[in-house]
């Protein structure tokens, strides 16, 4: 399996969820899912807590699906050049996104253009507004030393970048906290109307309890 190193404990092997929903790469009779990509959020990294707990899954029971994380610039275009240039050789068939926060907003973009199934982690609907006020210095959640400038032009590349109504809301799986302390559950659940939604009352913006939607979200992906 191709990743990035994954520190930390293995999670435990993954109750069968056979019979619990259709995996998105069931619905049209698809290949099993050999190539996953993970988008990070806003200030994140590939470092972060949802991100390490995925690869570590894939690595554990799954490592002959190709794994990539990658550090996402601040460009948003330049972010989106990055992965259609890093996917550019995966099957389109048997290829999923997982995307979290702003990674969820790129990773419906990707889903759009090559027609993957996709894992949506408190996505955010409308970034351009939403981001607008931390144009200037920010700093990276995970390393205070990493130092980026989100510049005002970034705003219109988000923009850009808003894939608009989804063509197949079946390929879709969103996982929305009520307790979201950033974005509107109300916002997400109206924009992913017709996905398959885990709508949670209370929890947080980070989804602290991960680890009780993860054999969901890889179910959901094929990996039964």
């Amino acid at each position: 399996m191709r990743h990035y190193p994954v520190p930390g404990a293995v999670p435990g092997v993954a109750k069968s969820l056979r019979g619990f929903f259709s995996p998105a790469r069931l619905y049209d009779g698809g290949m099993p899912t050999s190539h996953l990509l993970y988008l990070h959020g806003f200030r994140s990294s590939p470092q972060s807590m949802k991100a390490r707990k995925v690869a570590a899954r894939v690595q554990a029971l799954h490592p002959e699906v190709t794994w990539w994380c990658p550090q996402l610039p601040p460009s948003p275009r330049e972010a989106m050049d990055l992965v259609m240039q890093g996917i550019a050789d995966w099957p389109r068939d048997a290829m999923a996104v997982i995307g979290s926060s702003l990674g969820g907003f790129y990773a419906t973009w990707v889903a759009e253009q090559t027609g993957c199934p996709a894992v949506l982690l408190n996505p955010a609907v409308d970034p351009a507004r939403d981001l607008e006020k931390y144009i200037g210095e920010q700093t990276g959640w995970h390393d205070p030393a990493d130092h980026f400038f989100f510049k005002p032009e970034f705003i219109e590349e988000l923009r850009v970048l808003d894939a608009g109504p989804l063509r197949q809301p079946q390929q879709y799986f969103a996982v929305i906290a009520k307790g979201d302390e950033l974005l509107d559950w109300r916002e997400m659940t109206r924009r992913y109307a017709g996905a398959r939604i885990r709508l949670l009352e209370g929890g947080d913006h980070a989804l602290s309890d991960f680890d009780e939607h993860l054999d969901e979200v890889m179910a959901f992906l094929g990996f039964l």
